[in-house]
């Protein structure tokens, strides 16, 4: 294993290569704590979002507004990796970006921790923004700290630090969720504020471990650029400034005024961002091919984020109303829910690993287009499952916590067939061109996903009725079939892609 490596075997001049952190380079320590707690304090936020937004202690919304809102929320995350990845890329550097994006969220969570409405919004944007900074960097400075791309400890490196996001995952609703349901929410916010904070002080305090190349401006702006940037930025901030000045002062003002524009800007920038790469005259015909291909992925990957990311929004808002939260007589916060998903990650994901190298030495390890369309065919099942808790609750009961959890398991099991196929096959196919841009590009597919989720909210349409349940579970396995039979096609258009 990469990890069980000592500092005797790392070449001399390697980041890190005199104090090593489970055989790999220091800062490798000082990252994985980092993204540790800025993870905590993300999903600790966002296990008692939807409930909070519930509530009526807290905002006292209606379930689809909710839904909504924590939907247009994720995508919003996911839609700024992008432009954060660019602002390290011809800004600030990595190393600044991250420290930056860390003080950001921490203010943003300071301010969702004040009891007042109008602030909560505002600091929704703070979290989204500071998150969508740090999400690219932090995993680019991982890379830096290795010797190339060959180095044989970096496969291990990532894995270790994606461990620390499960961690971060798993802790966080025990702790922030149990803390914001049974004493304050606003309480709650404020230890993912002291979450963020712990994360980025010691970022900080352990940044002298890091690659030099961190802090570097890969491609900076030059005088040019940056003043066509800022020109356009203050247009379009200016329009936006005087379109809701307008609308705020008619009195027409409602919260559908921004959740809308949001929303479809979560469809509408993956769509165009897809059409602008695959319309490049640059690419050749391989390339054209490979993005023909991956669009089916992408498509099929948006649908599956539709339907798995409800399990922290639709999901928790029935089991806060409609199921029993208790195990054995003991009742817990419905926050908990959200810790099943990354313990069942830490526990499945080596099975998996084992599993298809074992498949894969008998020359019977599945194709990737196999393993998505099984992950599509597993989410829609999840919602098939969620039909008996939904019926259960109709006919006046409350559904067992256990019926909740299995969903979650059925959630976890696709998710391990997509995402990691996902983030290979996108780095494989992607053009020469884009190969920077294209883990960005796959970052779109929740926003697309999430965003999707959104509109229907917003249009009125309840996603906790067992018929729209029903039709969300078909339209997955439908999906999941239809890239089962067009397979031959697709692999026909990756080329030499496996």
């Amino acid at each position: 294993m990469a990890s069980s490596l000592t500092k005797d075997s790392v070449s001399p001049g390697t980041p890190g290569s005199e104090k090593t952190f489970f055989g790999h380079p220091r800062g490798l320590a000082t990252l994985f704590m980092t993204e540790m707690w800025e993870r905590f304090s993300y999903y600790g936020m966002r296990a008692l979002l939807p409930l909070y937004l519930v509530a009526p202690g807290g905002l006292h919304l209606d379930a689809a507004t909710a839904t909504a809102i924590y939907s247009v929320y994720v995508s919003l995350v996911y839609l700024l990796a992008m432009p954060g990845g660019w602002f390290g890329d011809r800004v600030w550097g990595p190393r600044k970006t991250v420290a930056v994006a860390g003080a950001v969220i921490m203010l943003g969570h300071l301010t969702l921790a004040l009891p007042s409405s109008g602030t909560f919004y505002a600091g929704l944007g703070l979290v989204a923004i500071g998150s969508g900074l740090l999400k690219a960097n932090i995993s680019t400075m991982v890379g830096h700290l290795y010797d190339g791309p060959d180095d044989p400890r970096r496969d291990g490196g990532f894995t270790v630090f994606y461990m620390g996001i499960n961690l971060g995952a798993f802790a966080a609703p025990l702790i922030i969720g149990t803390i914001g349901e049974n004493v304050n929410w606003h309480l709650g916010f404020a230890l993912a504020a002291l979450g963020m904070a712990l994360g980025l002080a010691q970022f900080l305090i352990g940044s002298r471990n890091l690659a030099e190349r961190s802090s570097v401006v890969p491609t900076p702006l030059s005088a040019e650029e940056k003043s066509s940037t800022l020109r356009k930025a203050a247009i379009w901030a200016g329009i936006a400034v005087v379109f809701y000045a307008i609308v705020g002062f008619s009195g027409s003002y409602t919260l559908n005024w921004i959740l809308v524009p949001l929303t479809l800007l979560g469809v509408i920038i993956p769509t165009m961002v897809l059409v602008r790469i695959k319309r490049d005259k640059d690419l050749d015909r391989t390339e054209q091919k490979s993005m023909s291909a991956y669009i089916w992925f992408f498509v099929a990957a948006a649908v599956f984020w539709m339907i798995y990311d409800q399990g922290g929004s639709t999901l928790s808002i029935f089991a806060d109303s409609s199921a029993d939260n208790s195990v054995l007589g003991w009742d817990f916060p419905v926050s908990w829910y959200q810790s099943v998903n990354p313990v069942l990650i830490m526990a499945l994901a080596p099975v998996f690993a084992w599993f298809w190298l074992a498949l894969n030495r008998r020359g019977k390890e599945p194709s990737t287009i196999v393993k998505f369309a099984s992950g599509l065919v597993l989410v829609g099942a999840s919602f098939f499952l969620f039909l008996a808790p939904l019926s259960i609750a109709e006919g006046g009961h409350k559904a067992a916590a256990m019926w909740l959890v299995a969903i979650y398991f059925v959630q976890t099991v696709g998710e391990l067939l997509v995402s990691p196929v996902g983030l290979s096959v996108t780095t494989k196919m992607a053009p020469a061109k884009y190969a920077s841009q294209m883990m960005g590009v796959w970052f779109l597919a929740v926003t697309a996903g999430d965003a999707t989720t959104g509109l229907l909210s917003i249009g009125g349409v309840d996603l906790n009725k067992t018929g729209v349940v029903a039709l969300e579970a078909t339209l997955a396995v439908v999906a999941g079939v239809a890239v089962w039979m067009y397979r031959k096609r697709v692999k026909e258009l990756m080329g030499g892609v496996h």
